[in-house]
């Protein structure tokens, strides 16, 4: 690393990148930035140098925090009003991880409140901006993260995944994102959206250090008991030789501009010599309504803990108890969040629960089996992340099911636990970026991460 070989400093490289922050200030991508701490944290790295000091394999490398990661740097808002105050106590494992290897967070960076949404247009603090064109969204929930990777203000970002919140924002802005297999990285710490989906993950702009990332944050975690044994740093990386082409999706709901990219891409790669496999899961027309009832369901749980009471804003109209939790909750939480709040509750209601939670909890079972059954004929899968390029601001906030719609392609990976990588490969006519999504079996991470750096975009390089 430059840093260690002291070609250039952790301080200059931290101070570039609170610079580049300043200079996009207008996209809205931090909601709050840890300027002193991020200098003071960069000297104690070039002084560890200077004395000849171990340092980790991120010394004085800068990275931008999604809002929902717990951090004792800064207040953790989840980009909500309710959540404004909070000042967390501890670190995310995640967060400890980076750290410990000597990454200094700039900053926090903006997301749809409690990651609800495709664009970040619900966030407390206002819209992010996509990086190539300001008048389009930088998707969600993780848009933030995105759009800091892909304007170089920093070499790489945290993100969470449960239904495409990093694969489709990295691929709105061109850069390249990873959703691991359920259970790679501890949720510990980590605000959470629906507890069997979330996915801890990171968005850069090559996939090396997307591995490097990996590599330091994957791992069983006492505190998270979903995790699963370190698998990713002793895997083998395996050359697929099959590559699946989901029928499915291929159809007029998908932009044109989009699916010409895919076969361009799956034509180039019989070129050279891989099998294209034609594979129908009808069972993934389902996948949606799935999702969007088990997600609900799991946020109104997750949810019923913000009540005024032991963090977080407290309402000053309320008289008493029932009040305080009334206006609070009707004062704190977004529309967006109001409505999964309210539609995870009806499908949890008595009367209701068999009907379409209980019901949905089985259809998830035959998507899980439906991607074996994939699997068993290829080695991976590809295919779009989303049905469009990046839409404008304001264009679909207000319809919620046109925003529902945006996920239709990627809610399938999270809903089955397998992994998926974004990755950028071109652009629309109109200058646009233009991504695809490779899908693999459980815990074939490494392996994806590999071959999306073979048939992915090479973006520049020049600050890693």
């Amino acid at each position: 690393m430059k840093i260690a070989s002291r070609d250039i400093s952790a301080v200059s490289l931290v101070q570039e990148a609170l610079d580049k922050a300043k200079k996009y200030a207008d996209y809205n991508i931090f909601i709050s930035i840890n300027e002193d701490a991020a200098i003071n944290r960069a000297k104690e790295i070039d002084e560890k140098i200077e004395k000849g000091e171990k340092v980790g394999r991120l010394a004085g490398v800068p990275y931008a925090c999604k809002d929902n990661f717990l951090s004792k740097n800064g207040a953790t808002t989840a980009a909500s009003k309710i959540l404004e105050p909070l000042k967390a106590p501890i670190n995310a494992t995640a967060i400890e991880k980076l750290e410990s290897e000597g990454a200094i967070m700039i900053g926090r960076v903006n997301m749809d409140a409690f990651a609800h949404g495709s664009s970040t247009e619900n966030s407390y603090f206002g819209v992010t901006k996509n990086s190539a064109d300001t008048e389009r969204v930088a998707g969600g929930s993780s848009g933030g993260s995105a759009v800091a990777v892909a304007l170089d203000i920093v070499p790489f970002a945290t993100g969470t995944d449960t239904g495409g919140s990093i694969r489709q924002p990295a691929s709105f802005n061109g850069v390249y994102g990873i959703k691991p297999t359920y259970g790679t990285i501890s949720r510990y710490g980590v605000v959470a959206m629906a507890s069997s989906l979330d996915c801890v993950g990171f968005i850069a702009r090559n996939t090396e250090d997307l591995d490097l990332l990996m590599d330091i944050c994957a791992g069983q975690d006492v505190k998270d008991l979903t995790t699963l044994p370190d698998y990713y740093v002793n895997t083998e990386v395996q050359e697929p030789k099959k590559i699946g082409f989901l029928k499915d999706f291929d159809s007029d709901a998908i932009d044109v501009e989009i699916r010409d990219a895919l076969k361009a891409k799956l034509d180039s790669l019989k070129k050279d010599g891989y099998e294209i496999v034609d594979l129908e899961m009808p069972i993934l027309k389902y996948a949606l309504a799935v999702y969007y009832i088990i997600t609900p369901a799991e946020i109104a749980s997750n949810l019923s803990r913000y009540d005024g009471i032991r963090y977080g804003y407290r309402s000053d109209n309320a008289k008493d108890l029932n009040e305080i939790y009334g206006k609070t909750r009707f004062e704190g939480f977004m529309k967006e969040n109001k409505r999964r709040i309210m539609t995870g509750n009806f499908v949890l209601s008595s009367g209701f629960y068999d009907a379409y939670y209980l019901k949905a909890q089985k259809v998830r079972t035959l998507i899980i089996k439906a991607f074996e059954d994939a699997f068993s004929k290829c080695d991976m899968i590809l295919s779009p992340v989303s049905p469009n390029p990046a839409f404008k601001i304001g264009e679909k906030v207000n319809d919620p099911v046109a925003m529902y719609m945006e996920d239709i392609l990627s809610v399938t990976l999270n809903l089955a636990g397998v992994p998926g990588v974004a990755l950028p490969v071109g652009q629309t006519k109109s200058g646009l970026p233009l991504g695809l999504q490779l899908i693999g079996p459980r815990r074939s991470d490494k392996s994806l991460l590999k071959f999306a750096e073979k048939i992915g975009c090479k973006l520049d390089e020049e600050n890693k």
